[in-house]
């Protein structure tokens, strides 16, 4: 006798309650291991559920508030421990729903527990400065008041740690919030929600809406009680928001791409130089905004340090992110797969050499999964559009260098400034990236995927809406000053 396992469907969360979407429509996710494979089945809502949404955050949003930012961090706190209690769970989920490795699920998971107790604690820190008033008979102070109703709108990259930290600092400067994941990992949102209907959190607090950016998204970006939008996601969408949000006079958050360098000098510890390059560059299949994508080496060291990094990249292994033993999972969708596969054949078009990599990989089970192999060029110049364009897939390129400061130029000679990093002994040269490197997170000897949830986290250029998430600045966001005088 044999047992199917129902699929469930998650549905809305809308003022404390889970509803099915106005147009009553679901589609499947899809297990990018296993395009055969479902998930679990999210609803394709409309502009009509969105209102809805909003309508409850708004009048939640009264009473939220009012509570102390204490009272708010007690429930960042009870929400934290549901989290870390269903880690192996919504871990497992994330790595069906967007293929990264458990181990790395696992951590981002983890992540969102210690990001839900940092910000607990921002309720019980200062708001405001007293400041000198010309009337000596007078007190004068600030203090800071929430923007209203936030709208998240959120990538599948990271599915678990980039909505919380968005929602966290939201909630606890006094925010309610319309959140609408990504798609492809709103299995994996709705499992995190799970938790803070469990924490009691008060209706309408948080609210989540599924379905098409399109439809949903537009829907949110455009409602005139939304009275901001962070926003993590392409530069296309994000230019759109960011016009949309400009002209109604809403506050917005944007957090776009990169095409991150790393410098490798000829004074580097090559051996730690390969291993950031390949963590940062590869690691969770490519598909972080601030992944590797050029890889700069001085002349002197480049055939070593090339050497020692195609043995390293020949021992990954591929495979569904559930098993044991696998260091990278598949592409998120068939679309990003197809994307990245473009860019491969890009490369090879204009010149540049492919030296490992640049097929599907379909071996062990892969031609069911949405499989790319790890690609290394050379021969790359900073021209080439695999050089200039985000590829948000496992390919390296290789661009030889004579000096620091020509890495430097081409380095800065991007749209991008996400992120950065150098390998280096060089006091001189430390100095030099610090002051001249054109980004908003530049890291020494270490790879350029590395965020620290109490540092704060933006680009420069076209990587962002240069404001900063993360950390305690995110207050500056979530949050307006408001100058108070007062004379008895």
């Amino acid at each position: 006798m044999t047992t199917t396992t129902q699929v469930k469907t998650y549905l809305n969360y809308i003022n404390g309650e889970w509803v099915a979407s106005t147009a009553n429509d679901a589609e499947a996710s899809i297990n990018p291991a296993n395009r055969n494979e479902v998930v679990g089945y999210i609803q394709r809502s409309t502009k009509e559920d969105v209102d809805k949404a909003v309508a409850a955050a708004r009048q939640a949003q009264k009473a939220w508030r009012k509570l102390s930012g204490a009272a708010r961090g007690e429930y960042l706190y009870k929400i934290a421990n549901i989290l870390e209690s269903r880690l192996e769970d919504i871990a497992a989920t994330m790595t069906k729903e967007m293929g990264k490795t458990l181990p790395e699920a696992k951590g981002e998971t983890m992540r969102g527990v210690a990001i839900l107790r940092y910000y607990a604690g921002e309720g019980m820190r200062k708001i405001g400065d007293v400041i000198p008033s010309t009337d000596n008979e007078a007190l004068m102070f600030t203090t800071r008041v929430p923007l209203g109703v936030v709208g998240v709108i959120s990538p599948w990259n990271f599915p678990v740690a980039i909505p919380i930290w968005k929602m966290a600092p939201a909630l606890i400067y006094g925010n309610t919030v319309v959140i609408k994941p990504a798609q492809e990992t709103a299995v994996t949102a709705a499992k995190v929600i799970e938790c803070m209907d469990e924490a009691g959190l008060p209706a309408g607090v948080v609210n989540m809406v599924t379905g098409r950016g399109s439809v949903v998204g537009e829907a949110i970006v455009n409602h005139p009680d939304v009275n901001g939008i962070t926003f993590t996601g392409s530069n296309a969408t994000g230019k759109r928001i960011g016009q949309a949000a400009l002209a109604r006079g809403a506050k917005y958050q944007l957090e776009m791409g990169g095409k991150n360098p790393v410098i490798i000098a000829s004074d580097a510890d090559l051996d730690l130089a390969v291993e950031g390059t390949i963590s940062g560059g590869l690691r969770s299949t490519g598909q972080k905004c601030t992944a590797t994508s050029r890889v700069f080496v001085q002349a002197d060291v480049y055939d070593v340090f090339k050497e020692k990094l195609l043995a390293k990249v020949q021992e990954i292994t591929i495979g569904n992110g559930l098993e044991d033993g696998i260091w990278m999972g598949p592409c998120a969708s068939e679309s990003q797969l197809n994307t990245v596969l473009s860019y491969i054949e890009k490369g090879k078009s204009e010149g540049a050499t492919l030296l490992y990599g640049g097929e599907r990989y379909t071996e062990n089970g892969g031609e069911d999964g949405f499989y790319v192999q790890p690609t290394v060029f050379e021969n790359v110049t900073n021209d080439m559009v695999i050089a200039r364009e985000e590829i948000f897939g496992p390919v390296l390129a290789l661009i030889k260098v004579d000096t620091v400061e020509e890495a430097l130029e081409q380095a800065n000679d991007a749209e991008f400034g996400l992120s950065a990093s150098i390998y280096t002994k060089d006091i001189g040269n430390m100095l030099s990236f610090i002051n001249e490197m054109d980004a908003g997170l530049v890291r020494i000897n270490a790879e350029t995927a590395g965020v620290e949830l109490q540092a704060p986290f933006g680009g420069m250029k076209q990587s962002s809406s240069h404001s900063r998430e993360q950390g305690q600045a995110a207050i500056e966001f979530f949050t307006a000053i408001k100058t108070v005088f007062v004379k008895a």
